[in-house]
């Protein structure tokens, strides 16, 4: 690597954020509680309310059939009434709902006031990813890094706090989240600014028109049936366990905790080494000899708790990758694919733990683990009848990318180098090039390129002016790129950073190069499966297009956060460095500050 400065500005922390993201980080952990929150007051439930655990566990049908459903609408309505607004709504039938079932006094009143939560959560699942990053100031990064905190924080904060209230009465759960909700509530309406309606307006049947779509169909249907032995475990497991609330929510932290750290760190990290397929498969297969073991051994609490703990591991693999897969191999808006996503999954979800229930009361505890077993099976068979075509997007996506980066040095590329033309054709899928007027025409002399891989931080100048620098030495090229990141977050995705800001960034460092003489191209790269929508996979995305252009040299900015951040959004920058092959110049923030002697 060359040029690496020793000092410079300390990186920014993405936490540093207005109090209107914060409120909305709030709001997203008690929105992530809910899932976990229930299950250590489950036997408490079945207890002082005299009901059998197939009717208690509808506590968890009526939340996820009706999310399932309330998902066909939800961006039909965010899209008319705005983001903002869908999220207030949403809170606040949480707040309602979830108060109600704390002071009803019959099982069905829970059930039913259960459903009804989940209509609000499935308007704040649609709509609290989009909204916190419109609200952040710390980039769109570190917007998604928060947004993980949160999801990480709820997921395992969620069982324990249930074991907590729960230990003084079941109803301490339910009221425990209405009245958090109520301040997120409140802090929301307040301090977040109003979000404009987007331009395009998605229509109520859109997301059922989208599972026409094979690919999406598939991993819809895989995820149905991993989700009906998620829920298989999460609603019924808790019954055989014998624990009162505290243990069972010390069960459930443990088992959140997982779910929490393999979402955001696990799942990435496998991906880039085994791909999208060859980690479901795995994960999948596993998750299967788990839920076969817990099956098996059911009524051995030393058995029993440890693996419903463990399965916390592929349920936060299998969320994140299976959104990344759904988005690769769906040719529709992720907003809709999402919806369309989460609908079939739901429904698995929804059934599986009444489903449990019955088959106890008429079979033994045994039966509902060996069917989830066998409902992973019958997923790993759907992914396989896949796989060509999950294969194929990946190759293709692939193949775009590797053809688009080498015909950066030719006349598809358009700026202001010879054979450019204003508004050539795109490229392919993942990379765009920037029309950009031609100028002159340049001595051929001009051969090899510098990349120059800016963001949306005011170090993309320092960045530039360094790569001219190292291009008027050497009779160089500039191209600049910048890696257009998407947002998956968990099992939530959206469209991510605005491509048109993209595009202008990049306009505006080609226009300095031509107004110093250096001939220049632009590009907005996307990533895709190849380079996985996780904050890294820009960084391998940047240095995949150096490596494809025989780049003489590649010049970033320095990591823009620092501490536990840059754990979580896997530094782009060290992604460059590990798998560029081409000189590596860092550029900082601010200007080096000398070192005392």
């Amino acid at each position: 690597m060359s040029g690496a400065p020793t000092t410079g500005a300390k990186p920014a922390s993405p936490f540093k954020q207005p109090k209107a993201v914060y409120a909305l980080a709030f709001a997203c952990v008690v929105s992530f509680m809910g899932i976990g929150l229930v299950d250590p007051i489950l036997p408490a439930i079945a207890s002082d309310l005299d009901a059998s655990p197939s009717q208690v566990t509808m506590l968890f049908t009526s939340y996820l059939l009706v999310t399932a459903v309330a998902m066909l609408f939800t961006g039909w309505i965010s899209s008319h009434i705005g983001a903002k607004r869908t999220l207030i709504y949403g809170l606040s039938i949480i707040v309602v709902f979830s108060a109600l079932a704390g002071f009803s006094d019959s099982i069905g009143g829970i059930v039913g006031f259960r459903a009804g939560w989940g209509v609000g959560n499935a308007m704040f699942i649609a709509t609290s990813l989009a909204v916190i990053v419109a609200s952040a100031s710390g980039g769109f990064v570190g917007a998604i890094v928060l947004y993980e905190a949160a999801l990480g924080l709820g997921m395992a904060a969620g069982p324990l706090l249930g074991g907590m209230l729960g230990n003084i009465s079941w109803r301490g759960p339910f009221l425990g989240v209405s009245v958090l909700m109520l301040i997120a509530l409140v802090a929301t309406i307040t301090m977040v600014a109003p979000t404009p309606k987007p331009v395009r307006k998605t229509g109520i049947l859109d997301p059922l028109k989208a599972l026409r779509h094979r690919g999406l169909l598939t991993m819809s249907l895989m995820a149905l049936c991993y989700n009906w032995a998620f829920f298989t475990v999460l609603g019924y497991a808790p019954f055989p366990m014998g624990l009162d609330a505290t243990h069972l929510g010390y069960v459930f932290f443990g088992w959140g905790l997982l779910v929490a750290i393999f979402s955001v760190f696990g799942a990435p990290w496998l991906q880039r080494k085994l791909g999208i397929a060859g980690t479901l498969y795995l994960n999948l297969a596993l998750f299967t000899v788990t839920i076969l073991v817990i099956g098996i051994w059911v009524h051995r609490p030393s058995v029993l708790i440890p693996a419903v703990i463990a399965t916390g591991i592929f349920i936060g693999v299998n969320n994140t990758v299976t959104t990344q897969a759904v988005m690769t191999v769906s040719p529709v808006e992720r907003p809709v694919a999402s919806a369309a996503y989460g609908f079939v999954r739901f429904i698995g979800g929804g059934l599986a733990p009444l489903a449990a229930g019955k088959l106890v009361e008429h079979y033994n505890m045994h039966v509902p683990f060996i069917i989830g077993a066998v409902a992973l099976v019958i997923g790993l068979a759907i992914l396989a009848s896949g796989h060509q075509l999950l294969r194929r997007a990946e190759e293709a996506q692939a193949a775009d990318t590797a053809a688009a980066a080498g015909s950066g040095t030719g006349t598809a590329a358009t700026g202001n180098d010879a054979g450019a033309s204003a508004g050539a054709p795109v490229t392919g899928r993942h990379i765009i090039p920037v029309d950009h007027a031609a100028s002159e025409a340049i001595d051929a002399a001009f051969a090899g390129e510098v990349v120059a891989a800016i963001d949306s931080t005011g170090t993309a100048d320092r960045v530039v002016d360094k790569a001219l620098r190292v291009a008027a030495a050497q009779h160089l090229k500039v191209h600049v790129v910048h890696a257009l990141e998407s947002a998956v977050a968990g099992d939530t995705a959206l469209e991510g950073e605005d491509a048109g800001a993209a595009a202008a960034a990049v306009s505006a460092q080609l226009d300095r190069l031509a107004a110093a003489g250096v001939p220049s191209a632009g590009f907005i790269l996307l990533t895709g499966p190849d380079h996985p929508a996780d904050h890294a996979g820009t960084g391998r995305a940047v240095a995949s297009y150096a490596n494809h252009a025989n780049a003489r040299s590649l010049v970033i900015g320095a990591p823009t956060h620092g501490g536990l951040a840059a754990l979580m959004d896997a530094s782009a920058s060290r992604e460059i460095w590990r798998t560029a092959r081409t000189d590596v110049t860092i550029v900082t923030p601010e200007p080096a500050v000398a070192e005392p002697a």
